[in-house]
């Protein structure tokens, strides 16, 4: 049986992320019913599969995305969770039938671009 993510999930992992953000010096972020919503999807079908690949969605350049896979909760690359530019996050869980989760994280704008001078602008140092 897939059990969705909670609102309080939803809210610790916002929470985690900005308080990140604001020691790298970048505005927080918001949650996004869509991206939220987009990101359950797609961490139902990681957990139906258990394969952690990233999505078409991600590869095309339209959001950025986190993937975790565990028997815990964590984060993932912390370059996404303090992109300046990024404005709202989605997030998903779901366990597969081992037990395992799949948690899915969905940024927008897509942040980790690698083109020259971005990741200077974006990846601010953290504040002493």
């Amino acid at each position: 049986a897939i059990i969705p993510a909670s609102k309080q999930f939803h809210n610790e992992v916002l929470k985690a992320h900005n308080e990140y953000r604001q020691k790298h010096g970048v505005p927080p972020l918001k949650l996004c019913k869509k991206l939220n919503r987009e990101a359950q999807q797609y961490s139902e079908a990681l957990a139906s599969t258990r394969i952690l690949k990233h999505s078409p969605e991600s590869s095309r350049g339209q959001c950025g995305e986190n993937l975790a896979w565990a028997s815990y909760d964590q984060t993932g690359h912390f370059t996404a969770m303090v992109w300046k530019n990024t404005k709202k996050m989605g997030v998903g869980k779901a366990s597969a039938s081992d037990g395992s989760s799949f948690v899915v994280a969905r940024y927008f704008p897509a942040g980790n671009v690698v083109n020259e001078g971005f990741f200077e602008e974006n990846v601010l140092p953290p504040k002493k």
